[in-house]
């Protein structure tokens, strides 16, 4: 059964959200993280990604992005599967204290859904949303830059290193985005409230 969420125009600009199966908590390492910074760097580069905001929690990655080739759908599928072999990878090689149990993990989701691999990293859905509006893109690229903050990792979202905040302070990021125009926030528009002062 398809997820109530898919990638329908495969040009637009799409939320997507990258989870671990079971939530694991891998990116509490930063050679995994690593790993997904450099993916998307190759992505920008060699497959035309355009990123407008992102960040990389313990066991997920939220992401706003754009296929300049209008072939996200594949461009989704490639990162993760590489991501994914990479990272399961680094955990064989180690020195990592719980691979054994990470893998175990990964294993018995990937029995779970009957498929052909061995292992299964990523969960199946991304969660995508179009961006349809300036008003609901803001709202996600401050949803996305907030999460270390609301997770008490960080007091402010410019501190945390794994995210596109500091792009969006006058600061250099680990990768270049694409950023958005900055928008008038006007507090009598409903539903609408961006404090970028948080940032």
């Amino acid at each position: 059964m398809k997820e109530g969420y898919i990638i329908r125009d495969q040009g637009a600009i799409y939320f997507l959200t990258f989870t671990v199966v079971e939530w694991v908590d891998v990116f509490t390492r930063k050679d995994y993280k690593d790993i997904i910074i450099n993916s998307l760097q190759f992505c920008q580069k060699e497959k035309g990604m355009n990123i407008y905001a992102f960040v990389i929690m313990s066991n997920h990655l939220h992401i706003m992005m754009q296929s300049e080739k209008k072939e996200l759908s594949n461009l989704v599928r490639d990162f993760k599967k590489y991501t994914a072999q990479m990272i399961l990878k680094r955990i064989m090689e180690g020195p990592e204290s719980r691979s054994d149990w990470m893998l175990k993990r990964f294993e018995f989701a990937a029995n779970s859904h009957q498929r052909n691999t061995k292992y299964q990293f990523w969960q199946l859905n991304n969660h995508a949303e179009e961006v349809f509006s300036e008003p609901f893109m803001w709202s996600k690229i401050n949803y996305i830059h907030m999460n270390p903050v609301r997770a008490g990792i960080v007091n402010k979202a410019s501190h945390y290193l794994h995210s596109s905040t500091s792009n969006y302070v006058g600061k250099t990021g680990l990768i270049e985005i694409e950023l958005p125009s900055n928008p008038i926030i006007d507090p009598l528009k409903k539903g609408y409230h961006l404090d970028v002062n948080e940032w």
